[in-house]
């Protein structure tokens, strides 16, 4: 028989919270459209539509415009679990530490797979830099095509920016970032290194990488949607041995939603 006493909300909630504060490029998306998830879902993205502004004359009857749906759709399609066993469940739980830890490894993982796969999208970017072996020299400049191209996009310049870069293109740009976040705790528990612009500047080992070029996302928060659901934590009794299973479902899916409001900045080192 599986453990009696084991608490699949709780650490169903104790898991969905403290994975979010893992991510990092699944961090700095467009959250308004999560909700109770299941996986196989599909969530209806209603988009934003521009109205056209038009000269008023006095006297003269205004033209009415009826507005376009340019709806999307956002796939929950992708799901990742982890599964482990222990002696006894319902005395780990009672060892706090020791299931506190085991849950933490395993939403570590499950984070790094969720970044990996929006990290992905990258691929599909409407807006990619040529690619560029990325040296001391030129590291900001980079950064300073991939802003012009989203400003010329009508980003606006007071638009807070995630620039998400692998670990070998911080190396070169660090020198260059307009504040750099050495000793400031909040930021550094928030995983924000720096800033160039108003670009927030995070490492990451999960972007896309083609063979050749790191695929750096510099984009606004409006540029991919994500939702994501810890959909099951149970537990189970292992059926050869003597053992209780623990094992957790995360659902979750992401989308380009705003492609002009996305430039990736293909580097390799030189």
């Amino acid at each position: 028989m599986a453990a009696k006493n084991f608490k699949p909300v709780f650490w169903s909630k104790y898991i969905q919270r403290e994975l979010k504060k893992d991510l990092i490029l699944a961090d700095f998306c467009n959250y308004e459209y999560e909700g109770e998830i299941k996986e196989g879902a599909r969530l209806k993205i209603v988009g934003a539509v521009k109205p056209t502004v038009k000269k008023y004359v006095p006297y003269k009857d205004i033209e009415i415009e009826q507005l376009k749906d340019n709806s999307q759709f956002l796939d929950i399609d992708q799901a990742d679990y982890f599964a482990f066993e222990c002696d006894d469940i319902d005395k780990a739980q009672s060892m706090k530490n020791w299931m506190n830890v085991s849950m933490d490894e395993a939403k570590t993982a499950l984070a790094e797979k969720a970044d990996a796969y929006v990290g992905s999208l990258a691929a599909k970017a409407k807006h990619k830099l040529d690619s560029v072996a990325v040296t001391k020299e030129n590291a900001t400049d980079i950064i300073d095509d991939g802003l012009t191209i989203l400003y010329k996009n009508n980003v606006k310049t007071n638009e807070e920016l995630q620039l998400a870069c692998s670990p070998d293109f911080y190396r070169y740009a660090k020198n260059g970032l307009t504040e750099v976040y050495t000793d400031n705790v909040e930021m550094i528990r928030k995983g924000i290194v720096g800033k160039y612009s108003n670009a927030l500047v995070k490492i990451s080992n999960n972007l896309y990488n083609d063979g050749t070029d790191d695929y750096n996302m510099l984009r606004t928060k409006k540029a991919i949607a994500f939702a994501n659901s810890i959909n099951k934590v149970e537990t189970d009794r292992k059926e050869k041995g003597f053992a209780d299973i623990v094992k957790g479902l995360h659902v979750y899916g992401a989308k380009i939603q705003r492609p002009e409001q996305l430039c990736v900045l293909r580097t390799h080192k030189a």
